[in-house]
């Protein structure tokens, strides 16, 4: 099916181009997206009358675009999610949740914008935005399962070094504690064993007494 498009189309053209796709994609994507019309003679004459507006309209568009992606490209966004020990998510992050977390923070992105598989491991994640056919933005969304976790996948540590981290923090507490332990017993053989000593020392000035006697 042929179609003339009305904006740019990554992998497919560019605005006023025709081009052939299968009918398929035309009437699901194409048509009611509004980016592009069926390449009859009527409609490409349409589109030659309104090329101009329509030109007029993609470069507004896209220098307010190249503004919000200066402001977007970089930001890292911080999600909250459940996850494993091992860093599986019970569940996954999608593009709603990634928009949300963006809009939260002050930025109009729509779901609609975000191109990324569900998310399902804690960590750094890059995620694109599509503001314009002709403008993206990169953003990073930390995913974690507190505050305090994502400062520190933030700062550049892994779930694994971070699960590496507090297994020996339990293992040095564990040996401290049986560190103190064996010095507790430690002083209690030293009390008895002195203890012992003195009852001997008692038992033999009881025998010298005697034999004096």
């Amino acid at each position: 099916m042929q179609v003339i498009l009305l904006e740019r189309v990554a992998k497919l053209g560019q605005m006023g181009e025709v081009v052939d796709v299968k009918p398929g994609y035309a009437r699901n994507f194409l048509l009611p997206q509004g980016k592009a019309l069926s390449a009859s003679k009527a409609n490409i004459e349409a589109f030659e009358a309104q090329k101009a507006q329509l030109e007029a309209r993609n470069l507004e568009t896209k220098k307010e675009a190249e503004a919000l992606a200066e402001k977007l490209d970089g930001q890292q966004f911080i999600v909250i999610r459940s996850a494993s020990d091992a860093g599986s998510l019970y569940g996954s992050v999608t593009t709603r949740d990634a928009a949300e977390a963006a809009t939260a923070a002050g930025f109009s992105v729509d779901r609609k914008q975000v191109v990324l598989q569900p998310i399902k491991e804690l960590g750094l994640h890059e995620v694109t935005v599509v503001l314009h056919p002709e403008v993206d933005a990169t953003i990073q969304l930390n995913v974690a399962r507190s505050e305090e976790e994502a400062e520190l996948q933030a700062s550049g540590k892994s779930i694994q070094e971070l699960a590496a981290e507090e297994e020996a923090a339990a293992e040095f507490e564990i040996a401290e504690l049986f560190d103190d332990i064996g010095a507790a017993t430690s002083d209690d053989d030293d009390l008895a064993e002195a203890v012992a000593e003195d009852s001997d020392a008692a038992s033999g000035d009881q025998e010298d007494t005697a034999g004096r006697s």
